[in-house]
């Protein structure tokens, strides 16, 4: 049986006045939801994450990686054991990191989100439609697993720290919710140094709205992270570094994103306990 949940929408801190840079869309108001059986709130996105989440008042973030990326299902096993042992409960759990043996079509990609969402339907999390968990998806080009699996997850803890933690979830270089990958990807199926550099800035540009959206900008990160295979020299100076996106530096992943046909992915984050188990 699926939990019922009641979430509280609040005005998010700015209007934006589009979704993608690359068309004329009309503007829309983003807005935050707290999940108070979680200890943080959310920007809602689509059925298998959210655009990210930020800690309420009271709390702070935790994340876990894993040295090796763990099967889906031992890691979820593994996880639940973690977040008990630090007295929370399993609705604390608000972000993970994934990492794929390779891209999936759209349809493998919908029934493995079918898959993934049992575990949170499970712990309270998921209610049929809402979910609050923010997630990134990626495919190791080298040496990736042979199965979906955990390779970090983040939880909520009681925390005095007065500094807002929040995770911003994976994007592509496609506006999300709006049907099918493939009609909505930025200069799809171009590899110009021109094509890569407008994907890199639609993916910015998602980053800086999710951020708004939680009162924070990249001077509150603490990570950043790039998943292409394709070289991001030719604007890390002028479009990652130079706009502040990288106030700690740029982690670079050689990962594709999880859906045939995306090429460049980034997530980000504010986060003040991280350990590796």
């Amino acid at each position: 049986m699926l939990t019922t949940h009641h979430f509280h929408r609040v005005p998010s801190e700015l209007v934006y006045l589009s979704l993608d840079p690359a068309t004329e869309r009309e503007s829309y108001e983003m807005t935050a939801v707290d999940f108070h059986l979680g200890g943080y709130r959310f920007v809602p996105g689509v059925f298998q994450y959210s655009a990210g989440v930020a800690a309420l008042a009271g709390y702070g973030m935790r994340r876990v990686q894993f040295h090796r990326p763990v099967p889906l299902d031992e890691g979820f096993v593994r996880i639940e054991s973690i977040i008990k042992e630090a007295g929370r409960p399993l609705t604390a759990f608000c972000a993970c990191e994934l990492r794929s043996p390779g891209q999936f079509s759209e349809d493998a990609f919908k029934n493995f989100n079918e898959r993934y969402v049992e575990t949170l339907s499970r712990w309270g999390i998921f209610d049929g439609s809402t979910n609050p968990v923010a997630r990134s998806n990626v495919c190791p080009e080298i040496g990736g697993p042979l199965e979906p699996s955990l390779h970090a997850f983040t939880f909520t803890v009681a925390h005095s720290e007065p500094r807002l933690s929040f995770v911003i979830a994976g994007s592509g270089e496609c506006p999300e919710g709006l049907g099918s990958y493939r009609d909505n990807i930025v200069r799809l199926g171009e590899l110009s140094e021109n094509a890569l550099l407008e994907k890199a800035l639609f993916v910015l540009s998602e980053m800086e709205r999710r951020l708004n959206a939680f009162g924070a900008g990249w001077a509150d990160v603490t990570a950043t992270q790039v998943y292409t295979v394709h070289n991001i020299y030719t604007f890390l100076a002028s479009e990652i570094v130079g706009r502040g996106a990288a106030p700690a530096g740029v982690t670079w992943h050689f990962d594709r994103p999880p859906v045939v046909n995306l090429e460049y992915e980034m997530d980000c984050r504010g986060v003040f306990e991280e350990v590796i188990t």
